[in-house]
């Protein structure tokens, strides 16, 4: 089993001394800043934790494909900020903002390219599992994401449709990521299935803590404006359970003009009082909460040692805990 001090460490190491090719710079500079302002680096760290319950130590056959998964990640990004016309990534302009939407979507297709080329240094005897594992969730983000646009032509979504949206953008990643570990070391079928159904109830968790901080955390932290889905009519986990709390006015307020700050403030708090007027900050925390102690459960199936077991308790406090 490896420490999670040293999975810590090689999570850090691994950005640190990530390369893109130089030339052309047009194309790959976007790459390099985009890595340079830096995230949680969720998806990495959880996969290098699931293979260190199973393994000794760190080899490049898991390394490469953690990093990968960050690639990916950061890809879904590039794209998704030109989408939902997102000024803000982590505190830092967007590259659509910085540079332009066409290098900010060639740059996004490279590097969706070397995420394969990472995963592709997975160990031989694993890799037709593991570029299975990774297409399959690869394709399952783009569905989600589809889902998530159509949903802006809609009043109004399902909770059972929005759970399944974000299962597929942000869900099956981090799944993908639990697993991933856990197929590279060797662990059995049942304890990888465990671990993938942990990273999926953890990625819903997740999903809705980011809805719940969009509208109520800081923007310092958040690293991106406050109100942001408010004000581009987005249907989160908050304007969803409003809906199904049957909030009077909540259409109305949410298609309020927002062309000046003045408009754009009133429109948050106007919606932000119709969310608390139902409950709906509250119950955002109880579902978190819930999708938390969910993700432990899952977990308790997988055949490993105790501290390895706590090792992903922790891991899913530092996570959501401090939501929940």
């Amino acid at each position: 089993m490896i420490q999670e001090s040293l999975i810590s460490r090689e999570t850090a190491a691994l950005f640190e001394n990530i390369r893109f090719q130089d030339k052309p710079e047009g194309l790959y500079d976007p790459l390099r800043y985009m890595i340079a302002i830096g995230g949680k680096r969720i998806r990495p760290k959880l996969c290098l934790t699931t293979y260190g319950i199973y393994a000794d130590a760190f080899t490049r056959q898991v390394l490469e494909p953690a990093a990968g998964l960050e690639v990916f990640h950061t890809f879904t990004l590039i794209h998704d900020d030109i989408m939902d016309r997102s000024p803000l990534r982590r505190g830092h302009p967007t590259v659509w903002k910085k540079w332009s939407e066409d290098t900010a979507i060639l740059s996004g297709d490279v590097m969706f390219i070397d995420s394969f080329k990472r995963m592709a240094h997975a160990p031989r005897e694993v890799l037709p599992e593991v570029l299975d594992l990774f297409s399959q969730t690869a394709a399952q983000v783009c569905d989600g994401q589809q889902m998530d646009m159509d949903f802006e032509q809609r009043s109004s979504v399902p909770m059972e449709e929005y759970i399944r949206m974000i299962g597929l953008k942000t869900g099956v990643l981090i799944a993908c990521s639990a697993q991933m570990g856990a197929l590279i070391a060797g662990a059995d079928a049942h304890s990888q299935r465990c671990l993938y159904d942990y990273g999926y109830q953890l990625g819903l968790a997740f999903q809705v803590a980011d809805d719940y901080l969009d509208a109520y955390g800081e923007q310092k932290v958040f690293g991106k404006p406050i109100g942001g889905d408010i004000l581009n009519e987005k249907k989160s986990w908050l304007t969803v359970k409003a809906h199904q709390l049957g909030a009077a006015g909540l259409e109305e307020a949410l298609t309020a003009p927002a062309q000046t700050q003045e408009q754009k403030d009133a429109k948050i708090a106007r919606v932000k009082a119709l969310y608390e007027s139902v409950g709906v900050p509250a119950a955002a925390r109880e579902e978190i909460a819930r999708l938390s102690r969910q993700a432990i459960s899952c977990a308790e199936g997988a055949r490993m040692e105790e501290e390895g077991f706590q090792m992903l308790r922790r891991f899913a406090d530092a996570l959501v805990g401090r939501m929940s």
